[in-house]
């Protein structure tokens, strides 16, 4: 069996210089060089609704794209920036304000021109327009300038401690694109990634090829740092939707990699040994509920906190992933032991009291509308905790209508405030807060915008040093609670699987091909 340990369960801090005192199996992951040729069969959990890595937080997107952009820094094996488009890590000013970034020359592009800073600063732009996490990033800076063709500026209006992590994160990427291929709606996807875009057919693959024209950088491979090898010839991204349907194709030999398989298949994929390597993701992330706080029903703050008191959150996962070895129930949003540690607002965690709920919504003038519960089948564990809450909030006397719908279609419908006023989804488990989930940034669906949160993050976001910045999350933590744009469920355990065939795999929360290869 494979495993993956996230970024809290052999360290301590965050993006710091204290190092793991324990080796992390993505280390132990790394065998000798993969045979290079061949197609890998990759099934994915559904046909991702596009191709743009930065206007969507849609982990799918991201899992696929990071292979054809790359973004200025990305994340080693510890969890650590490091620089991949970058040639180095920032020169930062005395006041924390001025961050100077070398890029790395002699990197080109798949139509083969070299990148410069123009096409950082470009790129980055739309990022700040278009993405919700490169909106919190535009809203604290001052100027982003091209200082000559490989260096770029970024001047801060205040401290602003995420910059890089937000510039790493594979999802919503801050992708840098060829400035000539840089569109309101991208239908050139030019990238300096170790695969280009070749072909997409909708509800069938999304095949990326080899591009011989890459760059590598020159450090060993760490996570998703450092020698990036495109060793299969190529990469077809096959969407199957039904997580039953990704099992039979694992165990049969169909597929060389199955994403996000339902728990309760772990038996047989373990008898299926060694012909299938189980890949269980410990810490793999959160489900979380968001709510629209902007139009409908649940706009309205003390309707939310009713929903909050009706919601038994035990239950919930229970419901998603049957086998308590892969869920945790808690109401910290970070485990023990870490920086953000708080146990702030955990008395509203959990609550289950329907007759509380009633009572409170009653004050809130509820009057018998539908909460409309918004959740995919392809993510069965989203549908099951939905169909568990929708009975949940029937007892507190709320009518529900259960919406289910493709994943694709979640996506597309949850940007429309007048369609939902609930919705299901998950993160996974990052060492900066500010990564996940999208909801603490700025215009992610379900709008939520307050003078609370705007203080909280502000002086959470300005303090640049862990053991002053730690405490300062758990009054974040507080205004989530109170105010309620979102509900953070519990933790998380997932489970996907290989073929044996699939040599030099790395198991990661987005999992990527490169450095991989199939035996002959």
């Amino acid at each position: 069996m494979q495993s993956v340990t996230p970024p809290f369960a052999r360290r301590r801090t965050i993006l710091a210089a204290l190092a793991a005192s324990a080796s992390l199996p993505w280390a132990s992951a790394l065998q000798a060089a993969p045979t290079r040729g061949g197609a890998a069969n990759l099934a994915m959990i559904a046909e991702p609704q596009g191709l743009d890595p930065m206007i969507t937080t849609a982990d799918l997107v991201g899992t696929i794209m990071q292979h054809v952009y790359e973004p200025l820094y990305t994340f080693d094996a510890n969890w650590n920036v490091a620089p991949m488009l970058a040639e180095s890590l920032p020169t930062v000013s005395k006041d924390g304000l001025t961050y100077t970034i070398p890029l790395r020359k002699g990197v080109k592009f798949h139509n083969g021109r070299e990148m410069t800073a123009d096409d950082v600063v470009a790129s980055l732009q739309r990022w700040m327009e278009l993405s919700p996490r490169g909106k919190s990033v535009g809203a604290q800076l001052a100027s982003l300038t091209a200082k000559d063709p490989h260096t770029v500026e970024f001047k801060m209006k205040a401290i602003y401690a995420p910059l890089l992590a937000q510039l790493a994160l594979p999802s919503g990427m801050a992708a840098i694109m060829a400035r000539e291929s840089i569109a309101p709606q991208l239908k050139d996807f030019t990238g300096t990634g170790p695969y280009r875009f070749k072909e997409r057919r909708p509800d069938q693959y999304t095949v990326l090829v080899r591009f011989d024209g890459y760059n590598p950088r020159k450090e060993p491979a760490s996570g998703y740092a450092g020698k990036r090898e495109a060793v299969l010839d190529e990469l077809r991204f096959v969407p199957v939707p039904n997580a039953n349907t990704r099992v039979e194709g694992a165990l049969s030999g169909q597929f060389h990699y199955a994403d996000l398989l339902p728990v309760e298949a772990m038996t047989r994929v373990e008898k299926a040994q060694p012909a299938v390597v189980p890949i269980v993701t410990r810490n793999f992330g959160f489900p979380y509920i968001v709510f629209n706080t902007k139009e409908g029903l649940l706009a309205s703050a003390p309707l939310r906190r009713a929903v909050q008191t009706a919601v038994g959150s035990g239950e919930l996962m229970a419901a998603g992933f049957g086998d308590n070895r892969f869920f945790t129930a808690e109401p910290n949003f970070f485990p023990k032991g870490t920086p953000y540690y708080s146990a702030a607002g955990d008395k509203l965690y959990n609550e289950r009291n329907p007759q509380l709920a009633k009572d409170q919504a009653a004050k809130a003038g509820y009057n018998g509308q539908p909460v409309r519960i918004m959740a995919s089948r392809q993510y069965e564990f989203h549908y099951n905790m939905a169909l568990v809450m929708a009975e949940q909030l029937k007892k507190a006397g709320f009518k529900t209508e259960l919406v289910v719908v493709d994943w694709a279609t979640l996506v597309q419908r949850r940007n429309d405030p007048k369609l939902w006023d609930v919705y299901f989804t998950h993160s996974g488990l990052f060492p900066e807060p500010m990564l996940s989930p999208p909801q603490l940034g700025d215009g992610a669906p379900g709008w939520w915008e307050t003078p609370a949160k705007k203080s909280a993050l502000d002086a959470f976001n300005q303090e640049a040093v862990i053991a002053r910045r730690g405490p300062l999350w758990g009054k974040v933590q507080q205004v989530v609670y109170d105010e309620v744009p979102f509900i953070e469920v519990g933790k998380f355990n997932s489970l996907s699987a290989r073929s044996a065939k699939l040599e030099g795999y790395t198991p990661a929360i987005w999992p990527f091909f490169w450095n991989t290869g199939l035996a002959k």
